[in-house]
């Protein structure tokens, strides 16, 4: 059985790139909008891992990780920033509301799936 993603940002072009790298290495991937919409997502699936952008309308990056966070359940469920930003301070922000790790935008498709894997144990 393969890991459910869940990829949430604003750019329809990340969405389908995305999309395109992780189901060609297996994933199962749903695609939110925003962070309204990720979370709401989430919050109705069972994901392996979350990918969020920071920057994006109704809620950013940081409101979904805390979101996510809020529950016990989902403090084991890792997720990924996608961003454009590379701020020292930023990182640190997303790490403290529980991020598992931080990749820059342009992403190497396989040095993502690579780090998928690794952290859904697949």
């Amino acid at each position: 059985m393969s890991a459910h993603i869940l990829a949430i940002d604003d750019s329809r072009t990340i969405r389908t790139l995305l999309t395109m790298a992780l189901e060609q290495s297996g994933f199962t991937v749903t695609t939110a909008v925003d962070g309204v919409d990720g979370v709401d997502k989430f919050r109705q699936m069972q994901a392996d891992l979350v990918i969020t952008d920071v920057n994006m309308p109704n809620k950013d990056g940081f409101g979904v990780i805390d979101d996510i966070r809020q529950s016990e359940t989902n403090k084991s469920v890792p997720v990924l920033v996608l961003t454009t930003e590379s701020g020292a301070a930023l990182k640190e922000r997303a790490r403290k509301a529980g991020a598992t790790g931080w990749i820059v935008k342009p992403f190497d498709d396989a040095a993502l799936v690579a780090v998928i894997k690794r952290l859904t144990g697949g």
